[in-house]
């Protein structure tokens, strides 16, 4: 549904002219950001939400921070217990997947050739002039996950300010199909240099052989802080608390 609305009435100036390198500026400035992201703890929220009938009949939530451990290691840790509430799915490996690496998409040199990058032109977000860029995988490889859509770049900025697409491959079977909802996620501005992922949003009908289903996905990136060697690390709640509805 997302990505229907965005393709629809796409950029307003089909006319403009690819700026030249574009693409490797903004996969360079995607590795810095990526590098920059990882010295940074932030708390991620997840909300995926069923649908029956128009109205939500099941739910998972999940609230965790994304830190360092004592000896500097990367760590996710529960600030407490997921709510699990789902009636009619079941999220799967690739859901998590996604909601790490496909989300929070982020372009990069070491990426970049999986990807067919092609120029759209130029459209207004919000108050900022952006070049358009759609990227698509150029081959689906076992086992991998994949961002496909399109991307907003400031022209002033260079950064990234918005991507919306749809993480793919999406898996069809006769009986168990695996599918994902399409999305748009939005950028701002943290650290005074990169634009970091800080809210993912999704309304989306999957065609699964059962039926179509109407599902909501909600993710928020929050409470950015860098990480130094002296660093105090406060963790969350304790994981066997029960969260509140």
């Amino acid at each position: 549904m997302v990505v229907t609305a965005v393709a629809g009435g796409l950029c307003a100036n089909m006319l403009a002219q690819m700026p030249d390198d574009l693409v490797r500026r903004v996969a360079e400035s995607g590795s810095r950001l990526v590098e920059a992201r990882n010295n940074y703890t932030y708390t991620q929220r997840f909300r995926f939400v069923e649908f029956a009938g128009g109205r939500p009949v099941g739910r998972y939530e999940e609230l965790r921070d994304v830190t360092f451990t004592s000896d500097g290691e990367r760590a996710e840790l529960h600030k407490r217990k997921p709510i699990l509430r789902l009636k009619r799915l079941r999220l799967t490996e690739e859901d998590f997947r996604d909601l790490r690496d496909v989300n929070p998409f982020v372009l990069t040199s070491e990426t970049l050739h999986f990807y067919k990058v092609g120029y759209k032109g130029i459209e207004d977000i919000g108050t900022q002039q952006c070049h358009v860029l759609q990227a698509r995988p150029r081959q689906i490889l076992e086992g991998q996950r994949f961002f496909d859509g399109f991307l907003w770049v400031g022209t002033t900025s260079g950064e990234v300010v918005q991507a919306a697409g749809r993480p793919v491959p999406q898996i069809h079977r006769i009986k168990k199909s695996n599918l994902f909802p399409a999305f748009v996620t939005h950028y701002a501005p943290i650290d005074g240099e990169h634009w970091f992922p800080i809210r993912t949003e999704g309304d989306d009908i999957l065609p699964f052989p059962s039926g179509n289903q109407r599902v909501q996905i909600l993710i928020e990136y929050s409470n950015y802080k860098r990480f130094t060697a002296t660093s105090t690390i406060e963790f969350g709640d304790d994981a066997s608390r029960e969260g509140a509805p």
